[in-house]
């Protein structure tokens, strides 16, 4: 006969929460008010109820800090150490989404003390296993921008070139030729030239771009290989 479990295991949800802000990728994070990890900063998250599921749980946790809904979150990885948590046995799951960071206003929940953007290459020290999930929303971040288009709720309605460029260059975290670049987005057939031109400076301007919005939602459902 099996030995009974003597400790069942409680339930999380961690959301990775990227913004976007021009030439900065960013994470939210939360400063926690009690508990283990009190005055100490990680990832939003929080129990999950009995009476939800986990992508309820994590569109709540989003809603709260955000007051945004109805944006895709994508369920990353089940994190089950042993040992995560100091003293208790819990498993989270996490999800990581992106939004624009000028678009939205922040807020901490009741339990915490404070909510703030913080740039990925400067981040204070996080708790527990945060950094870990950090990490791994970030590498199946930019694993999706390389195989589904970006940038319809990152980017002005019309757009130019360089800020496509500068939105992916920040995310992937490289330099990308001007001209070949140029010439991959434009094979995606998912741009509209908007005939218009935007002033860049005193002598410059540029052509503005919005993104065909059909061909955009084909594109996530197909995919492609954004190779340069």
């Amino acid at each position: 006969m099996n030995e009974p479990i003597d400790v069942l295991p409680q339930f999380t949800v961690d959301n990775v929460i990227f913004g976007y802000d021009t030439d900065q990728l960013k994470i939210l994070l939360v400063k926690h008010g009690e508990g283990a990890s009190v005055g100490e900063w990680g990832l939003p998250g929080d129990w999950l109820k009995s009476n939800e599921t986990l992508e309820a749980a994590a569109e709540r946790i989003l809603f709260n800090r955000t007051s945004i809904k109805d944006i895709p979150l994508n369920q990353m990885h089940t994190f089950s150490a042993i040992d995560r948590y100091p003293g208790k046995r819990i498993i989270t799951t996490a999800y990581y989404t992106v939004i624009n960071v000028k678009s939205q206003k922040i807020a901490a929940s009741d339990d915490e003390l404070d909510a703030g953007w913080f740039n990925i290459k400067e981040l204070p020290n996080l708790i527990f296993d945060h950094g870990d999930i950090l990490q791994t929303g970030l590498e199946k971040f930019r694993h999706q921008v390389r195989h589904q288009p970006i940038g319809i709720n990152l980017l002005p309605e019309k757009f130019t070139f360089f800020q496509l460029q500068q939105l992916y260059e920040t995310i992937l975290d490289q330099k990308f030729d001007k001209p070949n670049f140029r010439r991959k987005m434009l094979s995606q057939n998912y741009l509209v030239n908007c005939e218009e031109q935007y002033k860049a400076g005193k002598h410059r301007t540029a052509t503005l771009y919005r993104f065909d919005s059909d061909c955009y939602r084909e594109l996530i459902n197909q995919g492609f290989s954004f190779n340069l």
